[in-house]
């Protein structure tokens, strides 16, 4: 246990996503971002999940980089943060998470046993893995990939699917775990579809640089967590408990199983309506359109 100590500006470390389809330059972009944040290339590791891709910068400076194997389990993830910050790391860049999400959903598919269950087991993984990101004493910088998202509507009596736009490639409610999501198009544009800090939500698309990380260095020194912060260092036991029951909706693979879980938690239908529509709308939608195992809203 740390000593009690009093609040400085300058302990502020930012957690940031950048999320992206194939090609849009999420790991080119970290590596700027990160750079902002530290200008020192040495105290910035990447955590390489994508067989080498971070290599492929490396006239960009000298920064470091652990690659991570397949299976990319929540363990091996939380190693890897373990040994950039006992080398003293600043940034640290995980890219990507998505190989994470990918690997327990594997898994938790190929488990006996009920859906239900299996996915008490699984949730703790993962849970971890955030809980390290957001306790890090480094900046923490991941990347996402997203793929095109469908949800069924209702055409002349007939349910038809219709693209409603990229959807990351993880666990549904990341962006909450997030100070700063940006979306980086095809185009290497990036927006934010989530800001804290408020300096770039609203804002007209533009490329990010490592100017961009300097920005955002500046907020961090200059307070950032302000009362209108929630505290990124801790996941409530409350916003947990609501994980837990996310994860038992999308576990139902039939309306037997959804309206049976509706039926016993009367407390919670209202808070989880959309949830439990959607994952409705899942169970009767074609395979085809449900994607790497999360259900398309």
């Amino acid at each position: 246990m740390e000593n009690l100590r009093v609040s400085k500006r300058s302990q502020a470390r930012i957690r940031i996503a950048l999320q992206g389809p194939s090609g849009a330059g999420k790991t080119y972009s970290s590596l700027l971002l990160a750079y902002g944040l530290t200008t020192n290339w040495t105290k910035i590791a990447v955590i390489d999940t994508e067989n080498q891709s971070a290599d492929l910068y490396a006239n960009l400076g000298q920064y470091n980089v652990i690659s991570i194997s397949s299976p990319h389990t929540p363990e091996k993830y939380v190693e890897a943060i373990e040994i950039c910050e006992n080398a003293g790391m600043e940034v640290i860049v995980i890219d990507s998470i998505s190989h994470e999400w990918e690997t327990l959903l594997d898994i938790q598919s190929n488990m006996p046993g009920n859906s239900f269950t299996n996915w008490a087991k699984i949730t703790p993984r993962h849970n971890a893995l955030i809980n390290k990101i957001l306790s890090s004493s480094a900046h923490v910088i991941a990347t996402v990939r997203s793929k095109q998202d469908y949800v069924l509507t209702d055409k002349n009596g007939k349910m038809v699917p219709e693209k409603v736009g990229l959807k990351g490639v993880q666990r549904d409610g990341l962006e909450y775990d997030f100070t700063i999501v940006f979306d980086v198009n095809i185009k290497h544009q990036a927006s934010a579809s989530k800001d804290r800090t408020g300096m770039f939500v609203d804002k007209p698309e533009f490329t990010i640089t490592s100017a961009t990380g300097k920005q955002i260095l500046e907020w961090c020194l200059e307070g950032g967590r302000s009362s209108h912060t929630p505290d990124v260092f801790s996941l409530t036991e409350e916003f947990e408990k609501n994980l837990q029951f996310l994860d038992v909706i999308q576990a139902c693979k039939n309306m037997d199983e959804l309206i049976k879980l509706f039926n016993a938690n009367p407390s919670l239908q209202q808070i989880y309506r959309e949830e439990f529509i959607a994952q409705k709308n899942a169970i009767r939608q074609p395979s085809n359109f449900r994607q790497n195992g999360t259900t398309a809203h």
